[in-house]
């Protein structure tokens, strides 16, 4: 089988899995009594009916359908988006002092409501998203004020960059932990990871100047303090003035950032900033394919060479794919193509639930699913893996025209 249709075959793989996740999320998610979406759906897709609902897991199933919906304009992907959207602008939105609440009760009722401004930036990302797909211009206007909320209330003007979390009337809190995970420092990687994001989303589709001035600052600051000295893996948690408060090392974090800052510099048209992420994303694709098991997967959490969390969520693997394909692309170089088919084949494997649908959210070491764990919850949303298989899609046609390029050079430069 040539390149050509080992793409193929892969292109046709990621549509087949995206529309069984999107199918999962038509048949299961929907909330018909409260409204939205379930909070929680354990392994068996049985919701448990009280649960909080969630900013997170909202905006990224707005994301994650809108998006689908200018790939395969399907009515289920239509249907998931405008259901998302209305439940983000009837509830989560704080009508008194702006910016989104963390949860709702299950009748829409302000249940958490710090402001992170991780979660302000998947508003963002999903309000930007369905205002592409569905011309929605209040979309527009709220991701716009969200965006203004974050610039006004959550920059430090001092060293640079965005704190984490604030009280509902934006004063700057205590405690700014999202999880149990999380460390309680002033500053992290994961928020200014996402609002990269974000912010490159709305570039995308509603670009002004002081947006870009803040997306080549936050890429500024990510390449110099987040990224280690050695420029192949991040740094998670920071105090006010960089300096580092953890030895934390995510890879799944690690390989997600190369291909999202990548995409950020492209989409500025900023060669600097190009240069110096596609000069990173190689360093970081061979990290993690030293990190990776022979059975493709990568673990969760290291500190140096030792091991913190050998299991392997769902998460990192979709990641994975998007970032050695990325890899890839800007090099040419074959074994980043090899490395996100291993990532794919480990998910087919061991993620995909092939009994009860969707995506275990966690396997072992070696490959034994925590199967009493939910399928849908405030973390555990169709973006990571729906994300996937649609950049699948994308990057595939991209890759094959490049080939077919070069290959129609060389036919008539041997004639």
């Amino acid at each position: 089988m040539d390149i050509i249709d080992v793409l193929q075959h892969l292109k046709l793989d990621a549509k087949n899995e995206f529309l069984n996740i999107q199918n999962y999320w038509s048949r299961f998610s929907v909330d018909e009594k409260f409204g939205g979406f379930y909070g929680r759906i354990n392994n068996h897709n049985l919701p448990i009916e009280n649960s909080d609902k969630g900013i997170i897991l909202n905006s990224r199933i707005l994301w994650t359908f809108s998006a689908a919906f200018k790939h395969y304009s399907t009515k289920e992907s239509a249907y998931l988006a405008q259901r998302a959207y209305k439940y983000l602008i009837d509830y989560f939105i704080d009508r008194e002092y702006g910016g989104v609440f963390w949860t709702v009760d299950k009748n829409g009722n302000a249940l958490n409501s710090t402001k992170y401004v991780y979660a302000q930036a998947f508003a963002v990302y999903g309000l930007s998203e369905y205002y592409s797909a569905f011309d929605v211009k209040n979309a527009e206007k709220y991701a716009t004020q969200l965006y203004d909320l974050i610039e006004n209330y959550c920059t430090d003007d001092m060293y640079g960059g965005y704190y984490e979390a604030y009280s509902r009337d934006w004063k700057l809190k205590d405690d700014v932990r999202m999880s149990s995970k999380d460390l309680n420092v002033p500053k992290s990687m994961n928020t200014h990871l996402h609002l990269i994001e974000a912010y490159s989303n709305l570039y995308r589709y509603s670009p002004n100047r002081y947006l870009k001035k803040a997306l080549v600052t936050l890429l500024d600051i990510f390449y110099l303090n987040i990224f280690n000295s050695n420029k192949n893996s991040l740094v998670s948690f920071f105090d006010n003035n960089w300096s580092v408060k953890s030895g934390l090392i995510s890879p799944g974090h690690d390989i997600e950032a190369s291909w999202l800052c990548y995409e950020a510099a492209n989409l500025l048209e900023d060669n600097r900033l190009i240069s110096i992420y596609s000069n990173l994303t190689s360093k970081i694709s061979d990290n993690v394919i030293k990190i990776a098991d022979s059975d493709g997967g990568i673990v969760n959490e290291l500190s140096g060479s030792s091991i913190l969390d050998s299991n392997k969520d769902w998460w990192p693997q979709a990641e994975a794919i998007i970032g050695h394909l990325n890899t890839f692309q800007i090099s040419g170089e074959i074994k980043y193509l090899n490395a996100a088919l291993e990532s794919w084949k480990f998910i087919k494997k061991y993620i995909i639930d092939k009994k009860n649908g969707e995506w275990f959210e966690k396997v072992n070491r070696e490959g034994k699913p925590y199967s009493s764990m939910d399928k849908i919850r405030q973390w555990k949303a169709p973006y990571h893996n729906g994300r996937a298989m649609l950049e699948i899609s994308s990057r595939v046609d991209k890759l094959v025209e490049n080939i077919t390029k070069d290959l129609s050079i060389e036919k008539i430069d041997n004639q």
